[in-house]
């Protein structure tokens, strides 16, 4: 297996991601931007993994071959971003965001399939290599708070780019492997999302995703706002995954000792406190170092048990649609609708209020995923 090569793309990728989430609210207000029109852009981000994650995954699915959709998207997702350094405005920005992530979006999820191939039977290891997804992200996101101190939010672009640069060069170094042979018998997309309990696992993903829209687009700012430095915001950022990355490290663990439905609840339950904290102490830090260690339920032990899961649904011919269709309903519906709803509600009933809905976004989440999402199996 591969494993430093796979672990590579992860931490190129999810640095980028350091780079660009936490600072990229903060680069659109310093260009006099809104916070709807912040909302609206950041919602951009989320929106394109509807369609792309889809698109290629079918393509992908097609072809029977993964790794050159994943090089392919991560050298257009590369191309499309050096547009930011030539347009102004929000049309402009819009436009640029629109480009880049619709490649950007659909790497990830191919990738995530070439990696399962590779593990075979050994799937548990999964949280193994994601890990270096979340160092990546640690050291980008305090690298890059420290400097914005000095230099301000216009370097942020500059950041992204470099490591878009890595995300495709790593892309080339990963070796193809091929998935499961398709079976006659393999159910079709169309079959599988007509079983409740697959059905019920997308939704509770979206509602997940949706009460995390108002933190990916304005935490920075509800924190900036309230008297933190770039360098405090860094801190707690990287904080949030620095404890993300000790949950991937027994993740296993956790997998085989509870099962991933189990993990999946606990994960909604706890994203209703850390939402709930967030927009009602923001002045104490103690309790922001608080809400952001829950990080590593609501988004680290959360897509861990959720790729598990649509790993064993989503089998065979329909294993590169599984994963996107897990991306896109998530991320993508799930991350623009409460992109789009913070960024309204932001200015019209303030940070607890935006917050709170996003406590009650994870509270249908959990109630979904505990009604229907595999009672009888624990994997």
């Amino acid at each position: 297996m591969p494993y430093w090569r796979l672990s590579a793309f992860y931490f190129f990728y999810f640095a980028a991601l350091g780079a660009l989430v936490p600072y990229w609210g903060l680069y659109l207000q310093d260009q006099g931007l809104t916070p709807l029109a912040i909302g609206q852009l950041m919602a951009i981000l989320m929106a394109t993994k509807i369609v792309a994650p889809n698109v290629w995954g079918w393509i992908a699915d097609q072809r029977g071959a993964r790794l050159p959709i994943v090089r392919l998207a991560s050298l257009l997702a590369l191309i499309a971003f050096t547009g930011i350094f030539a347009v102004h405005g929000f049309w402009g920005i819009a436009l640029v965001m629109t480009f880049f992530s619709f490649f950007w979006n659909a790497s990830l999820p191919q990738m995530e399939a070439v990696t399962f191939n590779h593990l075979g039977a050994r799937m548990r290891r999964y949280s193994t290599i994601r890990l270096w997804g979340s160092i990546g992200f640690i050291l980008a996101v305090l690298a890059l708070g420290a400097v914005l101190e000095r230099t301000g939010t216009g370097l942020v672009p500059e950041v992204v780019l470099v490591l878009f640069v890595g995300v495709w060069v790593s892309s080339l170094l990963v070796p193809e492997r091929a998935g499961a042979r398709a079976r006659q018998d393999d159910a079709s997309v169309r079959v599988l999302l007509r079983r409740p309990e697959v059905v019920a696992f997308l939704a509770s993903g979206a509602l997940m995703q949706m009460s995390h829209g108002a933190y990916y687009a304005f935490y920075s700012i509800h924190l900036t706002g309230a008297g933190y430095s770039t360098g405090a915001v860094g801190a707690l950022w990287a904080w949030g995954v620095t404890v993300e990355v000790l949950v991937f490290l027994r993740m296993h663990w956790l997998l085989e000792r509870f099962g991933a439905r189990r993990v999946l609840l606990a994960s909604l339950a706890l994203a209703i406190l850390r939402w709930l904290l967030i927009g009602g102490f923001v002045e104490h830090l103690g309790v922001q170092v608080l809400a952001q260690a829950l990080h590593a339920a609501t988004f680290g032990a959360f897509h861990a048990s959720a790729v598990h899961l649509a790993h064993h649904y989503f089998v065979g011919r329909t294993q590169g649609r599984g994963q996107a269709l897990y991306n896109s309903l998530s991320f993508g519906v799930g991350g623009a609708l409460g992109a789009l709803s913070s960024g309204g509600l932001w200015t019209a009933a303030g940070a607890s209020a935006t917050f709170a809905l996003a406590a009650l976004a994870a509270g249908l989440g959990w109630l979904t995923a505990w009604r229907w999402v595999d009672r009888a199996h624990r994997f």
